[in-house]
Formats: C-alpha cells, structure tokens, sequence
C-alpha cells in the first residue's frame, strides 16, 4: 500500500481545521505504523500548518512529530499565495515545484503522485 496524505485545511479556521489536520496526522501514523508507503503533502492553505506544529506546546505537536519524516513536502505557489513559505523555509521542509501551474512558483503534481501508485486522501 502506498498512501499519500495532503493537508488543505486551514490553522486559521478553528476546531474542525484542527481535526482535519489530526486525523490527517492519525492516518499517516496509522500507515506509518503497519509499515506501508507513506507521504505527506501540505497544500493550499494547509501550508501554514508546519509553522503552527513546530510550538511544541500545541496539542498535536507530539503526533506531528511522530510522522514528521514521512512529510514529502510543501507546495511552494501554496506557500507563496497563503504567506507561508518563511516559515515552511525555517522548519527546513522542501517546496515542491513539479506541477508548474501558471501564475505560481509551482505545485505538486496530484498526477504524478497518482502514477506513482500512490492512493490519496485528503483532510
């Protein structure tokens, strides 16, 4: 099995934001654990999240992480457009750039992760 977890939910949006981003993290965990693939993306506004996460006082910081090797990235246009991208570069994550929408500095590409064989969930 190989998963693909993208988070668009937003930090700013209150408690069902923040259970979307759990359950996101849970499921990740959840894959982690039984030894399949596993690969997190955080995307649209779901870019502010590592900022938020890295408070150690924040009450999914420990899930996060538990999981935080398997975060392939964040979507750099993302990033860009939803003022993130300082904080996703401080935390030391990639911005990935492999689907070159025009107008932005790039996204991920969901085709190819799809190609990879990768089934996706999102929270």
């Amino acid at each position: 099995m190989k998963a693909a977890i993208i988070i668009l939910s937003d930090p700013k949006a209150g408690e069902d934001a923040l259970g979307r981003m759990f359950n996101g993290l849970a499921a990740a965990y959840d894959f982690k654990q039984s030894g399949a693939d596993v690969g997190i993306y955080f995307q649209g506004t779901g870019t502010r999240w590592p900022g938020v996460l890295s408070d150690k006082t924040h009450p999914i910081h420990a899930l996060y992480k538990a999981v935080e090797d398997r975060i392939v990235g964040v979507s750099c246009g993302c990033a860009d457009v939803f003022g993130a991208r300082e904080e996703v570069e401080k935390a030391g994550f990639d911005l990935i750039t492999d689907n070159s929408v025009p107008g932005t500095s790039g996204l991920p590409s969901i085709a190819k992760i799809a190609a990879d064989g990768y089934q996706i969930f999102s929270f």
